[in-house]
């Protein structure tokens, strides 16, 4: 146990722990976006089309609250950025909780999608900003946990929550981001490096052009979109086979159950395998699991496959992580990060727009195309692993050549 203990948990810096920790009661705290249409439909009876159309601007304003978190990370630091989400988080949730006007919900459910997407990269680069290179695989591994853990108890607890009071709901959500906020604002100083002032060089644009980044996160698109999978189209394909919208619930509570249970165990497995050979492992998993859903006519068969893909998404998620610190120019780690964030929505629109579709039309063909997704990802991970560790060697060796001393 004590092996295991350092080798999962032990010598992390105490500022992660706090960033971490912050990360958790966030996300236990942060469920108004899981019933954000109920609230909308119930409480406020708006028709289910005015709804979606309020929850879709919610989606609209993570997307650039992902951009601006990134843009801000680099230019004022990570600390105030996650002040300025998490406070101002708990500003647009109460006026949620008074408004009454659509137009008004709606601005501020804009507003609420941006500060909840902001502080995602702000969080990552100051993790990556204090964790040693050699450890980011486990602190990224504790954070997925974190992430998931945090989710499984935001859902229960929104589910008790809306059917007592949406107004309890809405101040409760609006504690965990004080607390959270307050957490920050006494444990975490600022982690951006302290020569980044004098190395401002370039932008998002920097990112967008960078070939083996972006061929990176063209990857980590399709796994984005095989995940999305369990949101979109998964509940169609159960309720299709006859089953109750229960059952859906049950795999979904499963998977979460596999990842809480199983994800410390992870960084033990992967720690000597490269990371490209990880994200291809990890990608062949989801595929394969996606595909026996194909296969799935009942309730066990749902849950083998939710086995299946479960496990590629807790192999994915260390290795995925440390690509990217890796890849991230020490100036520009917001930016990168919020340049990744983006395959998030992007896979929510993807997935359900042509998954739609090809469901539809193809019938359980449409999760056998699923596996060959995950089949393609793995195949380009592996292709692009050997330049890519390349270009992390050489960039290394060029950091220890500036930090050598003159004459050393």
């Amino acid at each position: 146990m004590r092996n295991w203990y350092r080798s999962t948990i032990g010598g992390l810096p105490s500022l992660y722990w706090y960033l971490w920790t912050g990360m958790l009661i966030n996300r236990v705290g942060g469920f108004v976006a899981l019933v954000l249409s109920l609230y909308l439909t119930s409480a406020r009876h708006l028709t289910i089309s005015a709804a979606g159309l309020v929850v879709g601007v919610y989606g609209i304003g993570g997307i650039a609250g992902v951009l601006l978190g990134g843009v801000l990370a680099d230019r004022w630091g990570r600390r105030p950025t996650l002040l300025l989400a998490h406070f101002g988080a708990v500003a647009v949730l109460a006026g949620l909780t008074l408004a009454r006007p659509i137009p008004a919900i709606a601005v501020l459910a804009a507003l609420l999608g941006l500060m909840h997407a902001m502080p995602g990269p702000a969080f990552v680069a100051a993790i990556v900003d204090v964790t040693p290179a050699d450890d980011r695989s486990r602190a990224f591994n504790l954070q997925f946990w974190a992430f998931n853990l945090g989710m499984a108890v935001a859902s229960v607890l929104a589910g008790a929550l809306a059917e007592v009071s949406f107004t309890l709901l809405f101040a409760v959500d609006a504690a965990g981001t004080l607390v959270t906020a307050l957490l920050l604002l006494w444990k975490v100083h600022e982690t951006r490096p302290a020569h980044r002032v004098a190395t401002r060089a370039g932008g998002l644009h920097t990112a967008l052009t960078d070939r083996a980044y972006m061929l990176f996160v063209g990857l980590s698109l399709l796994l984005a979109i095989l995940s999305t999978q369990t949101s979109t189209i998964l509940p169609l394909a159960i309720t299709g086979d006859g089953l109750r919208p229960s059952v859906y619930g049950s795999v979904v509570a499963y998977a979460a159950l596999l990842i809480v249970v199983g994800q410390l165990f992870v960084p033990r497995v992967i720690d000597r395998w490269r990371k490209g050979t990880a994200l291809a492992i990890a990608n062949v998993f989801l595929g394969l699991g996606f595909a026996a859903v194909s296969l799935a006519d009942g309730v066990l068969g749902y849950l083998a496959a939710a086995t299946v893909w479960t496990v590629g998404s807790m192999i994915a998620a260390p290795p995925n992580a440390a690509v990217i610190a890796e890849l991230s120019p020490e100036a520009l780690r917001g930016r990168y990060q919020s340049v990744f964030y983006l395959t998030f929505p992007a896979a929510g629109f993807i997935a359900p727009a042509a998954g739609g579709v090809s469901l539809q039309y193809l019938g359980d063909w449409h999760w056998v195309v699923c596996g060959g997704l995950g089949l393609l990802a793995a195949a380009g991970h592996l292709l692009i692993q050997p330049a890519r560790e390349r270009r992390v060697a050489r960039e290394l060796a060029a950091d220890e050549q500036v930090a050598m001393p003159v004459g050393g």
